[in-house]
């Protein structure tokens, strides 16, 4: 499988879901976005990475995995975001050390995080931008219409607090017109919504 090489488009706060936010990763040689949806920690943690000038008084958590990692002579080599599994992207780490090669499973928010502290280029495979890739407004594609159009991840969270279904205002709906509803959001850019909504497609289709 082909690797398509991807780069960080931004943030965007979520209007809907407080403490969501969603990442937006750009296909370099492409005109396709794939959206994740995830937590607060993770976006800050992003975005500092992002702004060069932005020094924390304190190490972040992966701050400290990176001194972690320098101290030992550990280097991130890329990041591979490999499989999509139910609205939810699952990444690897590419290590080495000594020239032995390791990779190691981790959360797709994670996993971009370090790329950008080390950094190390990201990838996904060719299979899953097809089917979760999207076109934004704006784009040559955004007229293009398919079943999987608009495919979004479902935000990467722990917690309780953040576990609240508001899938209930869709459950009503049919399929079409949840489709008509995806692309109106996904036009709007409100990524949050468009994963709930795309969320309630997989139970009616599965």
């Amino acid at each position: 499988m082909s690797l398509v090489k991807l780069a960080i488009k931004g943030i965007s706060y979520s209007q809907t879901q407080n403490g969501a936010y969603a990442l937006i990763l750009n296909e370099v040689d492409g005109e396709r976005k794939l959206p994740i949806v995830i937590g607060a920690f993770e976006a800050q943690s992003i975005a500092i990475a992002l702004e060069k000038e932005i020094k924390p008084p304190r190490p972040l958590t992966h701050d400290l995995f990176k001194n972690f990692a320098d101290r030992f002579d550990i280097v991130v080599k890329q990041v591979i975001i490999h499989k999509l599994v139910d609205g939810v992207f699952y990444s690897s780490i590419i290590c080495e050390r000594d020239k032995i090669e390791e990779i190691i499973d981790a959360r797709t928010s994670d996993a971009i995080a370090l790329a950008l502290r080390f950094n190390a280029p990201i990838f996904t495979y060719k299979n899953i931008l097809d089917k979760a890739g999207i076109y934004l407004k704006g784009t040559t594609g955004e007229n293009e219409s398919s079943e999987n159009d608009g495919v979004l991840s479902a935000p990467e969270t722990f917690g309780v607090e953040n576990e609240v279904s508001t899938t209930g205002s869709f459950s009503n709906k049919s399929v079409s017109e949840l489709y008509e509803l995806l692309n109106e959001a996904v036009q709007n850019e409100d990524y949050e919504k468009a994963a709930k909504i795309r969320d309630e497609i997989s139970k009616k289709e599965s």
